[in-house]
């Protein structure tokens, strides 16, 4: 099915929507602040050897020096054997590093408040289908991909491997997404990582310590990478000069992407042309409404994500029974564009309208799947169980949109509902009442949200006006419009 990308990217952030047949089916965000240290590989310059602690701090040229453990020291291997990290006990760090020294090392983990970035010495680089250790010799087979298979993976990518020997020797580790990969894919993926991995090593070479070798590739490099492929038409951007930085990384490493790049310079915003902006407004939604007139409800927790199926307004087929058949054919194609839109991981329950006939259970069921199979993140579904519920997985690759660009609301407490203007009132008259006991001031004031104040002056005027001749004292009310549903403030005057 032919794609297009689209990339609007700004200073503070780069946005990415594939687009299939109009539809914006994947949407990725990246922002500048936000990006991390993980996987980048400096030149760094050992300040400091603590062997108390058996470990060194290592300048890379950030604010705080980073941590290198021993334990994270690459001590090599002879063939066949384990990695010496791996066995007992291990060479103590004042024997294999020393103040002053140059060192290679990659960030393993992020600066934490005042700690510096954590390191190893034991480099690997990450491709679209294989993971590079340049240092090692091992071929390993993610133990995500089923048991059986691993072997013949195995074969497959030792024989790629010695075809394309001169390019430099090293181990690889096939990851999960690489389980259907074709020979040729592996290939490609191989002379990326080793042409990567000479260039790291001739960068080392000509410049001084507390450089960076290699960063991990941003958002516009993984478009090249992992998104464009012989389906993509075009991928477009609205920048000159991040044009010429994907043309030169696709001229190096992706050649076959380089001739579907071109620059976008329309009047209109580029996320304009496929109404993208709506797309990620709806895709923040909890109701998704379908073109039947039926609609799904998506709630995402920290456990699970909850998809319900309603036929809403739909009545539109001959009987009941097609009625439901036709709405959850209708939602398996948009749940499985959903999850991918949404980039929601882990666990995903799917509450279908229940069917009567088992031959539309069937061809519900083949339809999701088929949709599933699009997916460039591994999918695995199951049936429909004996509560008519389908139970599915899909592989966590990053932070689902909700918890990129959104954060828990400060007036539910991430509830999802906030109490009644009614509920408020009564809150408050008893909080009124729990006061009057304590204190003896001249006068309560109420500070609160408009509809509450106003519930106060209308329906409730009464029980206020009660409960202030039984304490004996006046209670005034302020409308206060910066307030949430469920602040309030008695003040006491």
């Amino acid at each position: 099915m032919q794609q297009d990308i689209l990339i609007n990217w700004a200073p503070q952030e780069t946005r990415v929507a594939v687009v299939e047949h109009g539809a914006v089916q994947e949407l990725h965000v990246e922002r500048t602040l936000e990006r991390g240290l993980v996987g980048n590989i400096y030149l760094g310059k050992v300040s400091r050897v603590l062997p108390g602690m058996q470990s060194a701090f290592i300048d890379i040229g950030m604010e705080r020096a980073a941590f290198l453990h021993v334990a994270d020291v690459w001590q090599g291997h002879a063939e066949g054997e384990m990695p010496q990290r791996q066995a007992q006990p291990l060479v103590p760090i004042e024997k294999q590093v020393f103040e002053g020294q140059a060192l290679m090392v990659q960030v393993i983990k992020d600066a934490i408040g005042t700690k510096g970035a954590r390191l190893s010495t034991q480099v690997s680089i990450a491709g679209r289908l294989l993971v590079y250790l340049p240092q090692d010799d091992h071929v390993g087979v993610s133990q995500k991909i089923p048991p059986e298979q691993r072997d013949a993976l195995r074969t497959r990518l030792q024989a790629l491997i010695g075809e394309r020997a001169e390019g430099g020797g090293g181990g690889f580790i096939l990851r999960t997404n690489a389980e259907d990969a074709s020979d040729a894919q592996l290939a490609d993926d191989i002379a990326y990582l080793r042409k990567t991995w000479n260039r790291i090593r001739q960068q080392a070479l000509q410049l001084p310590p507390k450089s960076l070798l290699h960063q991990d590739l941003d958002l516009l490099q993984r478009v090249l990478r992992d998104l464009a492929g012989e389906e993509t038409a075009s991928i477009r951007i609205d920048s000159r000069e991040q044009l010429k930085r994907m043309q030169d990384f696709s001229a190096e490493f992706m050649p076959a992407a380089a001739n579907k790049l071109q620059l976008y310079s329309g009047e209109r915003p580029i996320f304009d042309l496929y109404t993208v902006d709506e797309e990620i407004a709806r895709a923040l939604g909890r109701r998704v409404d379908l073109k039947s007139g039926g609609y799904l409800i998506v709630d995402q927790t920290e456990a699970l994500t909850t998809i319900d199926v309603n036929t809403g307004g739909y009545v539109g087929a001959r009987n009941f029974d097609d009625t439901i058949f036709k709405t959850n054919l209708e939602a398996a194609q948009a749940i499985a564009r959903q999850l991918r839109l949404r980039n929601l991981g882990g666990m995903v329950i799917i509450d279908f309208i229940d069917m009567v006939r088992e031959d539309h259970q069937t061809q519900v069921l083949a339809e999701f799947r088929k949709q599933l199979a699009r997916d460039r993140v591994k999918t695995s579904s199951g049936g429909f169980s004996p509560l008519g519920l389908v139970e599915m997985t899909r592989k966590r690759t990053r932070e689902s949109l909700a918890h990129m660009l959104c954060e828990p609301c400060p007036c539910c407490q991430s509830r999802g509902v906030v109490k009644t203007p009614r509920t408020v009132t009564y809150d408050i008259l008893r909080e009124i009442l729990r006061e009057a006991r304590q204190f003896n001031p001249r006068e309560f004031r109420v500070v609160a949200s408009p509809r509450v104040v106003e519930l106060f002056l209308d329906e409730e005027s009464q029980h206020l006006a009660g409960l202030s001749d039984f304490i004996g004292k006046p209670i005034s009310l302020q409308s206060e419009v910066a307030m949430g549903p469920e602040d309030y403030d008695i003040v006491l005057l």
